[in-house]
């Protein structure tokens, strides 16, 4: 049975930071690209951050030099970092795992950021 579980959202003041945790099981978790996605009410679903299976990470440019992502296959976790918080990165945060034709998705945590 596969299961993606996002946890540490909530709500946090600008410029705080807060740690995202995506628990995987189910699936070759260290085959997988992981990625982090947002949605904000209204608006469409966003890339933020992805991590390959061998370590290499991509951002959205709103994010770089804020947020880091990281991935630990002997936990079968990943990990979104994020520091230097706005307003403008309140959103659910889903976390995405795809192999090929593959394709599994998390529940969601939702983050805050009070202005």
């Amino acid at each position: 049975q596969v299961q993606v579980v996002e946890s540490g959202g909530g709500l946090v003041q600008a410029g705080g930071s807060l740690r995202l945790s995506c628990a995987a099981s189910g699936f070759s978790f260290s085959r997988y690209v992981m990625t982090w996605y947002r949605q904000a009410p209204g608006k469409e679903r966003e890339l933020v951050a992805t991590i390959t299976s061998a370590g290499n990470a991509e951002y959205a440019d709103s994010v770089k030099g804020r947020f880091i992502i990281s991935r630990d296959n002997t936990k079968n976790t990943v990990y979104l970092q994020m520091n230097s918080l706005k307003p403008e990165d309140t959103a659910e945060y889903l976390c995405n795992g795809r192999w090929f034709t593959l394709n599994y998705w998390g529940q969601g945590t939702q983050v805050t950021v009070s202005s």
